[in-house]
């Protein structure tokens, strides 16, 4: 038996991966690719099948935020030329949830920027998720930035399933991407919706300037936070921001990464997120093999490839979209 495949059998059985171990998934040779992609697609496949669940965004409070991350078009110090615009009026939210019906998305992620949420705010995507719940029962998963105790209540008691914070990059290399709030904020954030029994999502961005060492930390991290969903972002470098011109990625690595968050978390959901049609190019298919999820539609101020093609690539690989109730959400 090959050692990828050694590997994965050992993790089905509740083996943890050494750091080295770790290490050596994301400096195999390229050579290994498919033994590695096979091997992960071991674990994935004893948890979730051939099952893919779709996510679907959308952007209700765009730029005009006070933080300074340097990876986002809506920050403080961006000079990107994004649309700006306050929080959209519910209408709107709710006939985004109607698309994402329309497209057999399970999981409808409503995102503002901002450090985090006003009570006024919360107030508004409350009244919008009652209304989702009650016409479409979609899965709900909000990102709103640093939440108070009584606004994750508010949000849990409306119907919202997930709450998404993403750590998006080592404790180690954190500052070297913001300073207007720590590493433990996020962490904090994440254990607090846990604490209201919302299910936790939590991710990652690849390609800012982090070592392979960084990457098993951030893994080592989301296993820690227990995340039951995972986005793997890709860096998609926008100009006018800190990280404008950074390309450090190719598909082959990106696939590898996609590995190695299996190996390390291998019940969770894996999600190929923002970046992946820029990152991972013509590989795209092959990202879910260790993946169970992906993003359809546009992201937050990025296009997405047509939705169409999503479907077309997972009827090609033979796969099926898994549109389940909201009541199933946790894993």
């Amino acid at each position: 038996m090959a050692k990828w495949e050694t590997l994965a059998q050992q993790v089905l059985k509740g083996y943890e991966l050494t750091d080295d171990e770790a290490l050596s998934i994301l400096e195999s040779p390229d050579e290994e690719l498919l033994e590695l992609l096979q091997s992960a697609y071991q674990i994935r496949y004893h948890y979730y099948g051939k099952k893919v669940k779709l996510n679907m965004i959308i952007n209700t409070k765009s730029g005009l935020c006070p933080e300074n991350c340097g990876y986002c078009s809506q920050s403080s110090i961006s000079t990107a030329p994004i649309e700006k615009y306050r929080m959209m009026d519910k209408d709107a939210i709710v006939k985004g949830a109607e698309q994402a019906y329309q497209m057999n998305v399970g999981t409808y992620c409503i995102v503002a920027s901002g450090r985090g949420p006003s009570n006024k705010d919360v107030d508004h995507v409350v009244s919008a998720v009652k209304e989702i719940k009650e016409k479409y029962n979609l899965k709900i998963c909000a990102c709103l930035g640093l939440l108070k105790p009584k606004q994750a209540k508010s949000l849990k008691d409306a119907g919202v399933d997930r709450y998404n914070h993403n750590i998006n990059t080592s404790e180690n290399h954190h500052e070297s991407i913001t300073t207007s709030h720590t590493f433990n904020d996020r962490v904090n954030t994440v254990e607090l919706i846990k604490e209201q029994g919302i299910s936790p999502c939590s991710g990652v961005i690849i390609g800012m300037k982090e070592t392979k060492s960084d990457v098993v930390s951030m893994a080592r991290s989301l296993k820690a936070l227990d995340a039951d969903s995972i986005p793997v972002n890709f860096l998609h470098a926008i100009d006018g921001t800190p990280l404008e011109g950074t390309n450090e990625l190719n598909p082959r690595y990106c696939l590898k990464v996609l590995c190695i968050m299996r190996f390390i978390n291998p019940t969770k959901e894996i999600r190929i997120s923002g970046g992946r049609e820029v990152n991972l190019r013509s590989l795209q298919p092959l990202g879910l093999y260790p993946a169970n999820s992906i993003f359809v539609g546009d992201y937050l101020t990025t296009a997405g490839q047509e939705s169409t093609a999503d479907h077309q690539m997972l009827i090609d690989l033979g796969f099926e979209i898994d549109f389940v109730s909201a009541n199933s959400i946790m894993n």
